[in-house]
């Protein structure tokens, strides 16, 4: 039977995180909320003299970068202080605090743009020139790339008014999802006793070795959403038509340009990234037939794709054992990464184990005035190592980061977001694979790395693609109607899983349940950060020293170049079919092994 959970102060100080380097205590984190205020008269004081001089522009950059970062702070502080105990009432009021304060800093910075791209072409161009502003040129230039796409002052502030109104597709969406929909109990084939069926246990059941659990589960969960097809379709239809509308108003030649434009990417890294997986699908089609074959199953249904293929391994490993195995895995990437993820794993950056109240899952969180902090739940399985490695990737990152940029370049883009941490997640299952595993436990290694590249890479691309198509059809005049969109995502299922899936129509509906879909062509970026990765961690292991010096560089960067810029500095160049090519070679590389193994087991 598990062990009860804690509560919050039972637990051994060992092994949660320190926050005192951040405040030294509650107090102390109130006394520096209550000097906001001041800060945002400041702040205002600057409204309609930004064109005056690049030296009034410099002082309005470093005031918004300063309070930036303090409300930054402030939140961070309080957000980990709920995660420890989400049932805190005091936790809970400072959360709501700083979210507070964070909103009226954004409303205290909503003149800014509009005014300086208000300002002519000869005093921007001025500006870029200026010393005084060098620090800030890269921003300067960002924001400059968009003003043909920037309405006037009045206009942009019509379009915030109706912020909230615009979102709430998501948000309807969102509560059918969490709140109305209802799936019917199935039953345990062994005791008889119910078992509930949700949207927080849905994939766990999924995975269970028991395929009549899987089934049933299956049947009932797009029972669920087979009543709400309709209503979801329009929803999606009307987050469409918003993002269609908004690209004709902002002058952008579609949605997705619209939605890239951002981070500066060009639409053809989205295409790219469709046609090569396409060309390697034949891979993903052997790999279902791989899973067909080890399951022993004469027909493959979608409720088999995350059954485990190892079922009966139990693995386990202690935390100390956790951290030895992080530090081995991070070896090749020098003795600073590694002295410096020794010393904050030493320094308490991560909360470790779960206690009573406690958020679930893990994350990673840093501002400039600390160190990164990890918060784990931390269970002594594979995945729990995994998952140490992953937020340590996103911890070193950030202190990188923090390490070589100014506070105006601290953070970096979600498009590189997820490279880190899963560079880390690979070179833990690189550094398992050499110890020569026994067969089943090989297997069991390389059955994680195959599904990693099903979900991240071959899944979502999947997505982007339906997307792509969705947008499509309403900009070229058409509409989205439940049958289409049905079809539209059956259509795609088969062409990505191939032959020997056998093809249920509950999968019509999954595409009604993907809450990303409401945040417009964000997706690809999880393909295209597992690629790059993929790409990284592999020239990190075969190319040695400079490919090391680059990947470090790459993480020093920050915010300061565009994150295309930031990725190509580390060697990889997704203006090019190349890194997601090589990660996906490197996918059928593992899938011959997995196929050789499972041919002599």
């Amino acid at each position: 039977m598990a062990e009860a959970l804690k509560e919050r102060k039972d637990m051994d100080p060992q092994y949660m995180w320190d926050l005192t380097p951040v405040y030294a205590d509650d107090a102390a984190w109130e006394t520096e909320l209550g000097t906001l205020d001041a800060d945002y008269e400041k702040l205002a004081a600057f409204q309609g003299t930004l064109g005056q001089s690049a030296e009034r522009l410099l002082e309005f950059f470093e005031l918004q970068t300063a309070i930036g970062e303090k409300i930054s702070t402030l939140y961070s502080y309080a957000y980990q202080r709920k995660s420890e105990d989400n049932r805190a009432e005091a936790a809970q009021v400072m959360s709501s605090k700083a979210m507070s304060k964070y909103a009226v800093f954004v409303g205290a910075n909503a003149f800014a743009t509009p005014e300086i791209l208000g300002l002519s072409d000869e005093t921007l161009k001025s500006y870029l020139e200026a010393p005084c502003l060098a620090g800030f040129k890269h921003i300067l230039e960002s924001l400059i790339r968009e003003k043909e796409h920037t309405l006037t002052a009045e206009q942009e502030a019509v379009v915030a008014a109706f912020a909230e109104v615009s979102g709430a597709t998501g948000e309807v969406a969102e509560m059918i999802m969490d709140a109305d929909l209802a799936f019917d109990d199935i039953k345990d084939p062994e005791s008889g006793e119910a078992i509930p069926v949700n949207s927080s246990n849905y994939i766990e059941l999924q995975m269970n070795p028991d395929r009549r659990i899987r089934e049933a589960a299956f049947r009932s969960y797009y029972k669920g959403y087979r009543q709400f097809n309709n209503t979801f379709a329009t929803t999606y239809q009307y987050r469409v038509k918003e993002d269609a509308m908004m690209a004709r108003l902002r002058k952008y030649s579609s949605s997705r340009a619209m939605s890239l434009a951002p981070n500066n990417i060009p639409e053809s890294v989205y295409d790219s990234l469709v046609e090569t997986v396409h060309k390697h699908m034949p891979a993903m089609h052997r790999y279902v037939t791989l899973r067909k074959k080890i399951l022993g199953l004469s027909d493959l249904h979608y409720y088999d794709v995350y059954a485990p293929l190892v079922a009966d391994l139990a693995l386990h490993y202690s935390y100390d054992e956790a951290k030895q195995m992080l530090l081995e895995a991070v070896a090749p990437l020098g003795q600073h990464y590694v002295d410096t993820v020794t010393k904050g794993l030493a320094s308490r950056w991560v909360d470790v184990y779960p206690n009573v109240g406690k958020s679930s899952g893990a994350y990673s969180i840093g501002t400039k005035k600390d160190m990164p902090h990890i918060l784990m739940n931390y269970t002594g399985t594979l995945d729990s190592v995994s998952t140490l490695c992953h937020e340590m990737g996103h911890s070193m990152h950030t202190y990188l980061t923090h390490e070589h940029q100014p506070a105006q370049y601290d953070d970096y883009s979600l498009f590189i977001a997820e490279v880190a941490s899963t560079v880390n997640e690979n070179l833990l299952i690189e550094n398992l694979l050499s110890k020569d595993p026994d067969p089943k436990t090989e297997l069991y290694l390389l059955n994680q790395y195959l599904e990693n590249f099903k979900g991240t890479v071959y899944r979502q691309t999947m997505f982007a693609e339906f997307e792509k198509l969705a947008h499509d059809k309403i900009e070229s005049g058409d509409a989205l109607s439940a049958e289409g969109l049905n079809a539209l995502y059956k259509d795609l299922v088969i062409q990505y899983f191939g032959d020997d899936l056998v093809w249920d129509d509950e999968v019509q509906y999954e595409w009604s349940r993907i809450p990303h879909f409401y945040r417009s062509f964000y997706v690809y970026q999880y393909a295209t950060g597992y690629s790059s990765a993929v790409a990284l961690s592999e020239m990190i292991r075969n190319d040695g020293e400079e490919a090391v010096k680059k990947y470090l560089e790459f993480l020093s960067l920050g915010s300061s170049v565009d994150p295309m810029d930031a990725l190509a500095h580390g060697g990889v160049d997704l203006s090019t079919p190349a890194p997601v090519d090589r990660a996906l070679t490197k996918f059928e590389e593992i899938l011959a092994r997995a196929e050789e193994l499972v041919e002599n087991m």
